[in-house]
């Protein structure tokens, strides 16, 4: 069998957490074992443990990722000397961007947090909770402004998180339906919806 190949500027080590968060994707967590994912990159199974511990460390790298990207770009649309209409937007942009770039790991980070093991888990769950929590704060933040019609801000960010979950679906449809078009008319329908 062949050695684990690094793929651009990705580590070896990220090449294996891309290749696992297709299969847990694909087959689920508790369905994919080290050996399939050796299998799929054409390498031994104990070739993997030389750049990580576990299939569970795999599961941890995938929703940690997708966790501080969305938790670092917050912050930097947080700091931004903007309107929360302009941040919203940047926010709304950033999580449609994701989904669309990083689809696996994103869809793994949605799905298959469950399987995390403690405290991961805990601290997964709380970084997800902080996040919606700084959104509703934001949207809180327009309407104090009068910048955002009378909706309820918990429900508004749950709106929004909802609306860009649902482009699993739109995997289907990629061939037909530009990836900037998408992004452009949900984000107008989503700000549309709220914007005084």
């Amino acid at each position: 069998m062949a050695k684990i190949k690094s793929a651009g500027t990705l580590t070896k080590k990220d090449s294996i957490v891309k290749a696992a968060a297709a299969l847990f994707r694909t087959r689920g967590y508790k369905a994919t074992s080290m050996r399939e994912l050796a299998l799929s990159m054409g390498v031994e199974a104990p070739s993997l443990y030389n750049h990580i511990g576990s299939k569970s460390e795999l599961l941890q790298c995938i929703c940690f990722k997708v966790a501080n990207a969305f938790q670092g770009h917050l912050q930097q649309v947080e700091n931004l000397q903007a309107s929360p209409v302009v941040k919203l937007e940047k926010l709304i942009r950033f999580q449609i961007q994701m989904m669309l770039q990083a689809f696996d790991e994103v869809y793994v980070s949605n799905h298959e947090w469950r399987y995390l093991e403690e405290p991961h888990h805990s601290d997964y769950l709380q970084q997800r909770k902080t996040y919606e929590q700084r959104m509703v704060m934001l949207i809180t933040e327009g309407k104090g402004q009068n910048l955002l019609k009378d909706v309820h801000p918990q429900v508004a960010v749950l709106t929004i998180l909802s609306a860009v979950r649902g482009l699993e679906l739109w995997q289907r449809y990629k061939k037909e339906l530009d990836a900037a078009v998408l992004e452009n008319n949900m984000v107008n329908q989503l700000l549309t919806g709220i914007i005084n």
